[in-house]
């Protein structure tokens, strides 16, 4: 381990848990916020894709099958949105295309429009709770 990524590990490490749990609310709005967009802009067809967008809270596993995900356990103050299912084996195809089927993006232009809105949320969440923790 480097003595950069050690410093930084020491650091998360000294962060109070009530600060870390404080964050817990805003992280899982964002999340919701995140996957209601993705549903928003994935395409409709039979809207298996749309039902199988999920969020996962901290501590808990991704469904299994789901993209960017398949049954990983979010760590603390971490919540993944993803997509798929054991049904739904395809939203990678569905994202970027394949040679017989156009692209039609859902997940990036959702994160792109939803980053900056996130990261103050998230920001504002961990300056309050920091502030309360005093």
């Amino acid at each position: 381990m480097s003595a950069q990524l050690s410093r930084l590990s020491k650091r998360l490490a000294a962060i109070p848990k009530a600060v870390r749990s404080a964050v817990h609310p805003s992280l899982i709005q964002s999340g919701e916020e995140l996957a209601q967009r993705m549903r928003h802009l994935a395409p409709e067809d039979t809207g298996a894709l749309k039902d199988s967008i999920a969020v996962t809270p901290p501590g808990q596993a991704t469904p299994p099958y789901s993209q960017s995900g398949g049954s990983t356990v979010a760590r603390d103050n971490q919540v993944l949105v993803t997509a798929g299912s054991s049904d739904v084996r395809y939203p990678h195809l569905v994202e970027y295309g394949t040679a017989d089927a156009p692209a039609q993006p859902y997940f990036w232009p959702a994160y792109r429009l939803t980053r900056k809105r996130i990261a103050n949320r998230v920001k504002r969440a961990i300056r309050k709770a920091v502030r309360e923790a005093r």
